[in-house]
């Protein structure tokens, strides 16, 4: 117990003897700025000055002394943090200085003195010259000592430029000249506003617009560059990204306008830039109210809750409160993150972790049984296209006939809508996996013929950052010097994060009446060696100088580009003008019934090849 109080003496030490050399300090500050008020006043002559105003000033010392302690004390002067003082402190030292000056007539009819009329004008100067230089000189002192400091590391201080010269440009700019602990020093600052260049932000100048950043990075040495303009969108910071990713400098962004609004802008706040904001366009929204509509208070399955795509959508589910989560996943590691992530995020959650195949019949029954979900994702399979073409079986079994199980399961335990996630490889499918993918988006529109269940089917392009998607794989070669592998020159894909496709997959459940396949709007396509180039520059390479692009031709089953539609499908807007409906294909059910079959048959047997039955179900499957 004595060590704790000898603790707690240790830890308020400091800051109440801070308090009374402040309080000391202004008592000499009253005092001076009493004799200096009428040392000026008499041209600085001490003789010249009336004895009785001294006995004034002598009379009124304890009524100043109390008067400017109280107001200090109710400006919050002795208990602000002086090192990291800035323009709120000065203004309230303004303030409380301001009112002491304007009481001194008070205080002289109280006691019946009398002072010069020009004494509160000089009065209030000299207390808040001295006042605010002794508060303000250790904020100066730690600048100083940082700067001395910076010039002795040398070449390991990092030379930074700031794009943006607005609220938060100046809100880092702060923060890296008041803390020690960063080995940064901003050399320039960069703005498109001509009425800004040649000016000084805290003394670092404004050096010009945009089309500067290249000059003055070899200029000034810059290591680094931080953009800081979270009001602007993506669409207009592509442009400005472009032009610093060719100069070889790291580069780091501030997110979004609402630290500002928080006044949470500090370099804790960056983060490094990353490929989704060179896409050019702005973070695709959603109605929120709408998702939470369905979710809410239900029973939701999510099958291959543990993937990129299943484990997003089990945290958006699990902001939107539903009743309970239920996540199914063959692979144990990833369903402990997701549990492990969503205990902590949502510690109230009702959730079931359950490990199983959707291959397993009785375990998919069992799991249906048991937790009765009114909602199901359906995000399980196997979707690697080149590992695909080797084992067709594998991705049969479990793409079709996991998808079959699971949307059996669905109806006889009365699910009301389960949601295939499907993929723009099921368009004129050239691989295995694309043509399992659209024999799946069948069986659902079958079932939802014959069933209450209302089942739906959702198709997206390419994920950036999904599992084995080309932005890990070129990370990782870029981490190991390159080359960087790309397929084809000319090769092009639909990009979207994945955030952006679950709550577009979320919301396109909510529009589901049965039967649709939603297609969502996946934004410009982009070539993938643009994609490789951009990530080589953004983390700091020049390409084929520092990391090199080898194209090593298309592999099995790949297409040149990607398709979101066939041809005789045509479209229908929803209210999201980023979500639309394909027209089913109509097919005959009682073959395709008995196609489904005679595919499971062929599939079970291992040396045989199921492609040309596959062919026979997707007529617009092509293969050699």
């Amino acid at each position: 117990m004595k060590k704790l109080n000898d603790v707690r003496v240790g830890i308020l030490k400091v800051p109440v003897t801070r308090i009374a050399l402040l309080v000391v300090s202004d008592l000499f500050a009253i005092l001076l700025a009493e004799a200096l008020s009428l040392y000026v006043r008499y041209d600085f002559k001490f003789m010249d000055v009336n004895r009785a105003f001294w006995e004034a000033t002598l009379i009124i010392y304890p009524l100043n002394v109390v008067l400017t302690l109280v107001l200090f004390y109710i400006f919050k002067l002795y208990n602000s943090v002086w090192r990291y003082a800035s323009d709120t402190e000065l203004v309230n030292n303004g303030i409380a200085v301001f009112l002491c000056a304007v009481m001194q007539p008070v205080l002289c009819w109280i006691m019946g003195v009398r002072l010069p009329s020009s004494f509160p004008f000089y009065y209030c100067f000299f207390l808040l010259m001295f006042t605010c230089g002794v508060r303000f000189s250790y904020r100066i002192l730690r600048v100083l000592q940082k700067r001395r400091l910076m010039h002795g590391r040398g070449s390991t201080r990092i030379n930074c430029m700031i794009v943006g010269a607005g609220a938060a440009g100046n809100a880092i700019l702060k923060e890296i000249e008041s803390s020690s602990y960063l080995s940064m020093q901003v050399a320039c600052v960069i703005d498109d506003n001509p009425g800004c260049h040649g000016k000084y932000l805290r003394g670092v100048p404004i050096v010009g617009g945009r089309e500067s950043i290249a000059e003055n990075v070899e200029k000034y040495s810059i290591d680094e560059i931080i953009i800081a303009i979270p009001s602007a969108n993506r669409q207009k910071i592509k442009p400005i990204l472009e032009i610093c990713k060719e100069t070889g400098c790291r580069m780091r962004i501030l997110p979004g306008m609402y630290q500002i609004l928080n006044g949470d802008v500090n370099v804790s706040q960056l983060r490094e830039v990353q490929i989704e904001d060179l896409l050019g366009r702005d973070p695709i929204e959603v109605n929120v109210d709408e998702i939470i509509g369905y979710v809410k208070d239900k029973v939701v399955l999510v099958t291959g809750g543990g993937g990129s795509i299943g484990s997003e959508l089990c945290r958006q589910i699990a902001r939107h409160g539903p009743k309970r989560l239920v996540i199914m996943d063959i692979y144990e590691n990833n369903a402990y993150e997701i549990q492990q992530e969503l205990l902590r995020d949502h510690p109230d959650l009702d959730m079931a972790v359950l490990i199983g195949s959707v291959r397993n019949t009785s375990r998919v029954q069992e799991i249906f049984k048991t937790y009765r979900p009114q909602i199901v994702y359906h995000a399980a399979a196997h979707k690697h296209v080149p590992l695909m073409e080797a084992s067709p079986n594998e991705a049969v079994k479990n793409n079709v006939f996991g998808t079959l199980k699971v949307a059996t399961a669905a109806d006889q335990y009365g699910a009301k809508r389960f949601v295939l996630i499907s993929t723009d490889k099921a368009v004129n499918p050239t691989n295995v996996m694309g043509a399992t993918k659209r024999i799946c988006e069948m069986i659902i529109q079958n079932l939802n013929r014959k069933s209450k269940t209302e089942y739906v089917a959702v198709r997206f392009g390419n994920v950036l950052g999904s599992n084995g998607s080309v932005i890990p794989l070129f990370k990782k070669q870029i981490a190991q010097g390159g080359p960087v592998t790309v397929t084809s020159p000319d090769i092009i894909r639909y990009f979207m994060t994945i955030p952006e496709a679950v709550s577009l997959v979320l919301q396109a459940g909510a529009y589901a009446r049965g039967g649709e396949i939603f297609v969502l709007d996946m934004g410009e396509p982009m070539k993938i060696v643009d994609l490789a180039k951009n990530l080589i520059k953004l983390s700091g390479y020049r390409v084929d100088e520092d990391i090199r692009i080898e194209f090593i031709g298309l592999r099995p089953g790949e297409k040149m580009y990607e398709e979101l539609l066939m041809n005789e499908e045509g479209l229908k807007e929803t209210a999201n003008k980023m979500i639309y409906i394909g027209k089913p294909i109509e097919y005959d059910e009682e073959l395709f019934e008995r196609q489904l079959d005679r595919l499971k048959e062929v599939s079970k047997d291992e040396e045989g090849d199921v492609r040309q039955v596959i062919k026979e179900i997707v007529p617009t499957y092509h293969y050699e």
